[in-house]
């Protein structure tokens, strides 16, 4: 399917729409210390269990399911790029290869979760994220800090997790959003709820004909993916039970060495999850999982298909031991095997055991945990957590966090065969100590003030470069230090928000910054919103990332729209880098030049629910 759209009438469409509406693209990027409503967030991330997002003590922000509602097409490394104290490297636009590095710390430090399934791949040291889709996702928790204690390997700079819908209601709908180089997605989706027992199923497509990625040639990468999700269940008082599946396919351009090149991709998860709550103190909840990624190199010099499929199951039992505290204790176990056809096929396991403490009255917060690690491969790991909140006045909380991390090498950074994958048996695993401290302050009016302060130090980090051939190696020492803060306002119906990250990663051996992270990092967004019409302008910048080739800095503007005509009805309007922007991203080494980021993308749409 393709549609045809003349951006000068799609542009004048859209101008037309924004007199009425808008969206609420930054404002739905939330912290602890946002408006008043959203301080009743629940996010899971963070415990494992349902907490309010004020009491959490750490750092943890939403993008909630409105923003992700304003524009199916946004892709999540568009969305993550809207959170300061993370940089979002991508050499182009959709599909093309991104990484997420929070608070500095390096892309393979960032565990990314479906509904509790760790989804990093192992072939490489990274995941996927240019290939998720979002049509049925809820929210997406966005964790900064280490998370081994909960998760194992992996969380040395935090976690992402996309969490599913669960239906509520009745109901029927499907959107369409269309823009220009033929860019579209449909979406068809069914729910039924009654008397807690519930279904949901969900189809979509996307396509596009994609933005010019390297600078000089004029060349577009396209993009396209379908996909199904589908989920039942049963939520009562005692137990609750669900199943899903989803599955997400697709083809995408890229080039490498001055050719045209493509890949096919897949990527399907299986989730079973159960809850019993044996009397109103004990509850316990099981997981069973199965993570399956697929790319295959179809069109290339160098053919190959990487494939990486995880078994897991987790189980933990939560003991409220009075109004004020609980304890988790729980155990899982992960099977990764991980295989390119011609080159390697291998296998590893890992059994985790972890142990949680939370407290909460009206002045303190606490969280305290220990996990033990078994890996086949790298032997056994202990990690540990102290976290506390200090709830100063009604107004005022201060919160310090201090935890430790690992990450174990994954197969492509150990295999010797072929040898261009840069592999070395030798590696050891990375271990990490982070401290923050941070505070949250509500000035009342809706104005909302945050700060925090930050230092993760890195032992046997693993790195490749020039010097060795790309073969990785293991440095001393590394060490992330940065600060954020920011000001969130609403009254009414307006708001405005703003959000700095300075952040300085450094190799402690040559005293220089880790590549691709600038330093400068400032969000901005202002706009008005009635549930009926909105207008949102957000601005995203970055400074200067410090590299072998200069990258400079950039600076963004979206703007968004809706109109809820009536409870069937809603239209929207995107506009996606308003100002035409094209900036550098990365340096092509096979070809000599720089990947460039995608340029404006207008776009319209409208949902019909019943």
């Amino acid at each position: 399917m393709s549609i045809s759209l003349q951006p000068t009438a799609l542009v004048g469409a859209i101008a037309m729409a924004m007199g009425f509406s808008s969206s609420v693209s930054a404002q739905s990027i939330t912290d602890q210390n946002t408006v008043n409503a959203s301080l009743e967030t629940l996010v899971v991330t963070a415990t494992r269990s349902e907490e309010k997002i004020k009491n959490v003590p750490v750092r943890i922000s939403v993008i909630d399911e409105k923003m992700l509602e304003q524009s199916p097409i946004v892709d999540l490394p568009h969305l993550l790029s809207k959170e300061a104290g993370l940089t979002v490297h991508q050499t182009g636009g959709y599909g093309q290869t991104a990484s997420v590095f929070i608070r500095g710390a390096g892309a393979s430090h960032t565990l990314f979760l479906h509904d509790g399934m760790r989804s990093n791949i192992a072939t490489v040291a990274s995941t996927n994220i240019p290939l998720f889709d979002l049509t049925d996702i809820k929210q997406i928790e966005i964790l900064k800090g280490p998370a081994s204690v909960q998760y194992g390997t992996d969380a040395i700079g935090g976690v992402i997790q996309l969490i599913s819908k669960t239906p509520t209601e009745n109901k029927v709908f499907t959107t369409l959003e269309a823009g220009e180089r033929n860019t579209y997605k449909s979406i068809l989706g069914v729910d039924g709820a009654e008397d807690g027992f519930y279904a949901q199923i969900r189809s979509q497509r996307f396509e596009t004909d994609g933005d010019q990625i390297i600078a000089g040639d004029e060349r577009k990468a396209g993009f396209d993916q379908k996909g199904y999700a589908a989920k039942v269940g049963v939520e009562k008082e005692t137990y609750g039970l669900s199943a899903e599946i989803k599955e997400n396919k697709g083809t995408g351009d890229y080039f490498s060495y001055g050719a045209p090149e493509a890949y096919d991709f897949m990527n399907r998860l299986y989730n079973i999850q159960g809850r019993l709550n044996f009397n109103d103190n004990l509850t316990w909840n099981t997981r069973l999982s199965q993570f399956e990624d697929q790319y295959n190199v179809v069109k290339s010099l160098y053919p190959s298909i990487l494939d990486t499929e995880q078994q897991e199951i987790d189980s933990n039992l939560k003991w409220q031991l009075n109004p004020n505290q609980n304890i988790l204790f729980g155990a899982q176990f992960n099977k990764t095997e991980a295989k390119n056809i011609k080159n390697f096929n291998s296998d590893n396991e890992t059994v985790g055991y972890y142990l949680q403490h939370q407290f909460k009255n009206d002045l303190f917060s606490t969280q305290t945990g220990i996990r033990l690690e078994e890996n086949q491969q790298f032997g056994t790991h202990t990690v540990g957590q102290i976290a506390a909140r200090y709830f100063a006045t009604p107004k005022t909380s201060i919160y310090t966090n201090i935890g430790t991390a690992f990450r174990a090498p994954v197969v492509g950074q150990i295999i010797t065969e072929p040898a261009w994958w840069g592999g070395n048996p030798d590696l050891k695993p990375e271990k990490s100590v982070s401290y923050e401290l941070g505070f949250d302050h509500s000035f009342g009016y809706g104005l909302q003030f945050y700060g925090s302060v930050y230092q993760t130090k890195i032992d046997n980090l693993m790195v490749s470069d020039s010097s060795t051939g790309w073969k990785y190696y293991n440095l001393d020492k590394a060490t992330f230090t940065g600060s954020e803060l920011g000001l969130k306002w609403k009254q009414d119906n307006l708001f405005a928000n703003a959000e700095y990250a300075y952040i300085q990663p450094k190799d402690d051996e040559t005293d220089q910054d880790a590549p691709n992270r600038p330093r400068q990092n400032l969000t901005l967004s202002a706009g008005w919103d009635n549930g009926i019409y909105g207008l949102t302008t957000s601005l995203v910048a970055k400074g200067s990332a410090k590299d072998a080739h200069d990258v400079p800095g950039y600076a963004t503007i979206d703007m968004n729209a809706y109109w809820q005509i009536n409870p069937h009805i809603k239209v929207f309007s995107n506009i996606r880098n308003l100002g035409d922007t094209t900036y550098k991203t990365a340096w092509n080494n096979q070809v000599n030049s720089y990947y460039i980021a995608s340029g404006r993308l207008a776009s319209a749409g409208v949902t019909f629910r019943y």
